[in-house]
This record gives C-alpha cells, sequence and structure tokens, in this order.
C-alpha cells in the first residue's frame, strides 16, 4: 500500500486585513435602534454580557466589528490592530478577561480617534478614564485599572471568537450604548432593521395607549395567564375579576 502525505493545513495569518462588511447606509440606519431594540428584535439574540460597561453612559456607538486577541496583561495586538483598522470599525478586543490590567487608556484613545475607529471594546481593563471621556471616543470595558501592560505576544487580528458569550465573526455590526452591546450578523442587518422599526412603532403605539387609560394587564395579553396560574387578591369577595377588569 502507498502512503500519500497529507497537504499541510495553512494556519491563518497573525492579521487579516480584508474584511467584509455591511453597507454603510445599513449600519447608519441600524444605529438609529437602541441595543435592546436591536437584541429584542432578533429573537433575543448578540446581546453581550452585560459586565462590559462604557465609561461614559452617554456615548453610544455603532461600527463593523475588527476582532483582536491579546495575551492578558499584554496590549501587542490591540496596538497592530489600530494601525490595520478602518474607519468605522470596531475594535472587540478578548484579553482573557483579566481585570487588573489597563490596556487602553489615552494615548492610544488619540490614536483610534486620529484613525477614526467607531469604538474601543475589550473585555480586560482600561485607564485614563476622564481624558477617554474628554477625547469622546465610545470605550466599554470590563474593569477600569490603572496596571500597566507589556508588548510581547502575538495573537490574531480578523478571526472569528467568542467574547463576551457570543461568537463574534470580522465584519458582524456592532451597535453599542449605555444599556449594553449587542451583535448583528453582517448578512442579517437589513433584515434587523426592519424587525426593530417595527418593534419600535409598536412600542410607541402601546405608550400611547397607556397614557389613554389602557392597563398593562390589558395591553399585555396577561387576563387569562394571570386565571389560569390562580392569582388571588383581596377583592375576591366583592369582584369577580380580581381587579384584573373584564376580558
Amino acid at each position: 500500500m502507498t502512503l500519500t502525505a497529507s497537504r499541510p493545513t495553512t494556519a491563518a495569518p497573525h492579521v487579516t486585513t480584508r474584511v467584509e462588511r455591511a453597507p454603510e447606509d445599513s449600519i447608519r440606519r441600524l444605529g438609529s435602534f437602541t441595543a435592546a431594540t436591536i437584541h429584542e428584535a432578533q429573537g433575543r439574540r448578540g446581546a453581550v454580557a452585560s459586565n462590559i460597561k462604557p465609561i461614559d453612559r452617554n456615548q453610544s456607538f455603532i461600527g463593523s466589528a475588527f476582532t483582536v486577541v491579546c495575551a492578558p496583561r499584554d496590549n501587542l495586538m490591540l496596538q497592530v490592530a489600530i494601525h490595520y483598522a478602518q474607519p468605522g470599525d470596531v475594535l472587540i478586543v478578548s484579553a482573557g478577561e483579566f481585570a487588573e490590567a489597563g490596556t487602553f487608556g489615552d494615548v492610544l484613545g488619540n490614536a483610534a480617534k486620529a484613525k477614526g475607529i467607531a469604538a474601543v471594546v475589550t473585555d480586560s481593563g482600561v485607564r485614563d478614564t476622564q481624558e477617554l471621556r474628554e477625547l469622546g471616543l465610545p470605550v466599554f470595558s470590563g474593569s477600569v485599572s490603572i496596571k500597566g501592560t507589556v508588548k510581547e505576544t502575538l495573537g490574531h487580528i480578523n478571526q472569528p471568537l467568542v467574547f463576551g458569550d457570543q461568537l463574534i465573526y470580522p465584519g458582524d455590526v456592532v451597535k453599542g450604548d449605555a444599556d449594553g452591546i449587542v451583535i448583528v450578523r453582517r448578512d442579517e442587518v437589513e433584515d434587523v432593521i426592519g424587525l426593530s422599526a417595527a418593534r419600535d412603532d409598536n412600542e410607541a403605539r402601546l405608550i400611547e395607549l397607556y397614557k389613554q387609560g389602557r392597563t398593562t394587564i390589558d395591553l399585555c395579553g396577561l387576563y387569562d395567564v394571570l386565571r389560569a396560574k390562580g392569582i388571588t387578591t383581596d377583592l375576591d369577595d366583592t369582584d369577580p375579576d380580581q381587579g384584573l377588569g373584564p376580558r
């Protein structure tokens, strides 16, 4: 029997620059909706872990995911990513969820801002938060730490990664605001825009009905649910509907 040598598997390069992104207009239109609306509209998918918080709750962002893997307490690849990122990209920096490191601060913040980067999101720590707020660059992080980092370890840029409990692909659209961060697949953006608009319209209708005197139990269709669960109140002896109102 003749043995044939198998072809070696080609490893991904450390830096991948060719990323397919959603159209700018689609990204802009999706950005008009809140992260919570987008999350709910696309079937409660895409929510990044809630421990990743904005350093300034008044800032929000929308952009294309530019994924970065750093070793814990090492920001070498973050600096490389700033060099290769395009305007409008969101740096998603996975650094082992290491809290005790300021992997990003005002100097790199100015570099990112000058490059047109839309936001920086890391599961590690950041520092110089006051200066970053004044800079106006949206920064979301797992912690705030004054401790410095090294520049030693190579990692991968623009490979799929798991970040904040979400699988993120380069080019996915990322929306972040005061309530959190949500991921939308690049090829689903137009569908999610339509679903988000419909959800906003429905919520506006509900708010107007509440102002007109309608109730939560009525509009949320809870009457039969509560009755089936056997809800009781102190109105049982005087009101057969137990204060729930007519069906």
